[in-house]
């Protein structure tokens, strides 16, 4: 299992690094992608190998002890235990509790049955001799340090330390590495840097990471968490803000519209302010909240033209004089985004006199009935017949009405109301035809509005008026120059062989080239 390590996590590491307690027991292979440029790799593995053994303490044994074919080292003390417990005095000599003694570099062997042992040199007696009186400090109080033994030259017989030139500089054995404070050190929480708070304003979080460590061989090493359980184990997470965010304010009110009439747009000023008051970039906002600041404005038609409706089909009197009525409105005739003058003065009339024929009288001020209402909906009139009349037997004279002036007249009109029209279709006036003879065209605008004058949908299509129609269907009269003539009896070949072009011949034969012109537009304008 390998621990991975984000970068700047752990105090002690730098960049990202993993961690294997081990044992490995397959081939590992690391592949580095990097898209910057390689800052290296630095990686340190561990071989577990046999304790290191001194040869001059191995080559030691007691007397009569067997030989367990390990250099030297007696069946019952292992090699770590030889290791960490060496301390008899070693010298050159017999002593009490002392080894015999074998030179660096010279091991005992076994001799052969029926072999004699080879002879050694005689043994010189000196009075001086090299004795281990102590050992150096452990480099370290725990996670397993190293010391070395001290020689110092002593007396051979009282062990009285004298200075070291009285011993044989070539025999001082040299002082080998020992391991000492073996337990390991206490285990520790690293703490890694805190990472980057979650928001940049605001409240947010930052994390890092903890874990337990324990030092052993001048490694600091990963371990269960639950070795650090005597000490508390810091935060992981805290909150952090960097700064207060920022807000949106709305500096001004909607401006005017940007036309007078119409559709058009408002503007009005959106900023975002820290929270000292100064105005910063909109990144630094939310932008899902940022308010408007910018939107349509309807101002209402741009009028422009006079629409009307087609006259009634009723009189508003059935006899005599009455009116027919229609509706007028000024609307414009067109989408458009430029302000429009309106419609002017020259609004069309909304009544036209119409007659019945003469009706009845009666004695006195004679009031007829109502006639209907000149509009099957919306406003219209009505009107009846007052006169003034004379009552004779089984008939009515009619009188001048100044014989009725002294009477108070009643009211001959008013208006009504039927019910509302919904919608209506609605037209302008014709435009001017598109040709003074032989049949143009002119053209109207054609609504249907609702009885707010709005536009509307509802309208019978088959009673919708016409758009299109003819005009000056008459033909052309052409004016007749008594200078146009023709000159030469043979004028009706400049026509065939299209002359007709050039002013010469067309004005030696201009009868004959107007003639087809008329006939042939644009013939004259092609060779």
């Amino acid at each position: 299992m390998f621990t991975y390590r984000r970068p700047n996590e752990i105090s002690s590491t730098a960049g990202e690094s993993f961690l294997a307690d081990g044992p490995t027991n397959e081939v590992l292979d690391v592949y580095m992608i990097h898209q910057q440029p390689n800052p290296g790799i630095h990686y340190e593995y561990i071989i577990p190998g046999d304790n290191v053994i001194s040869p001059q303490l191995l080559a030691h044994r007691r007397p009569g002890e067997p030989f367990n074919g390990q250099l030297g080292m007696p069946e019952s003390t292992s090699r770590e235990d030889e290791d960490l417990h060496r301390e008899t005095d070693i010298l050159t000599g017999q002593s009490a509790g002392t080894f015999p003694v074998i030179q660096p570099g010279r091991f005992p062997s076994h001799q052969p049955e029926n072999q004699v042992p080879a002879m050694q040199p005689p043994r010189q007696n000196r009075e001086y001799n090299w004795k281990q009186v102590g050992k150096t400090e452990c480099t370290t109080t725990c996670g397993k340090g190293s010391q070395y033994p001290i020689f110092h030259c002593v007396n051979r017989i009282t062990h009285e330390e004298v200075p070291e030139g009285y011993c044989d500089s070539s025999t001082k054995p040299i002082p080998e590495e020992e391991a000492c404070n073996l337990f390991p050190c206490p285990a520790f929480w690293d703490i890694g840097e805190w990472s980057e708070c979650s928001k940049t304003c605001g409240l947010g979080m930052q994390h890092r990471q903890i874990l337990c460590r324990q030092i052993y061989a001048n490694r600091t090493l990963t371990v269960q968490q639950y070795r650090c359980q005597h000490l508390e184990k810091p935060d992981t997470t805290s909150t952090c803000q960097l700064k207060i965010c920022s807000e949106w304010q709305i500096r001004t009110e909607w401006t005017s519209c940007s036309v007078p009439c119409g559709v058009g747009q408002r503007t009005r000023d959106v900023k975002c302010v820290s929270n000292l008051g100064d105005v910063v970039d909109d990144e630094e906002c939310n932008m899902k909240l940022r308010p408007n600041d910018i939107e349509n404005c309807d101002m209402g038609p741009c009028a422009k033209s006079w629409f009307l409706t087609e006259w009634s089909d009723r009189c508003s009197a059935e006899c005599g004089a009455g009116v027919r009525t229609r509706s007028v409105v000024c609307m414009t005739n067109h989408v458009s985004s430029l302000p429009l003058e309106g419609c002017g003065n020259n609004r069309p009339s909304e009544t036209t006199p119409c007659n019945n024929g003469p009706c009845a009288g009666k004695v006195d001020w004679f009031a007829g009935g109502w006639t209907q209402c000149s509009t099957e909906c919306g406003s219209g009139t009505q009107q009846r017949e007052v006169i003034c009349v004379r009552k004779t037997e089984g008939n009515f004279d009619v009188l001048n009405p100044y014989e009725c002036s002294y009477l108070e007249k009643p009211p001959s009109q008013q208006s009504c109301y039927l019910k509302p029209c919904g919608s209506k279709w609605f037209h302008t006036e014709w435009s001017t035809c598109s040709k003074s003879c032989e049949g143009g065209f002119r053209v109207r605008e054609v609504r249907c509005l609702s009885d707010d004058m709005a536009a509307s949908t509802q309208c019978d299509p088959q009673l919708k008026p016409e758009e299109k129609e003819l005009c000056n269907t008459q033909d052309c009269v052409p004016e007749i120059d008594e200078n146009c003539k023709d000159k030469y009896y043979n004028c009706n070949v400049v026509v065939q062989a299209r002359l007709c072009v050039y002013t010469y011949y067309k004005t030696a034969c201009c009868a004959s080239c107007t003639r087809v012109a008329n006939r042939q537009p644009g013939f004259l304008g092609h060779r």
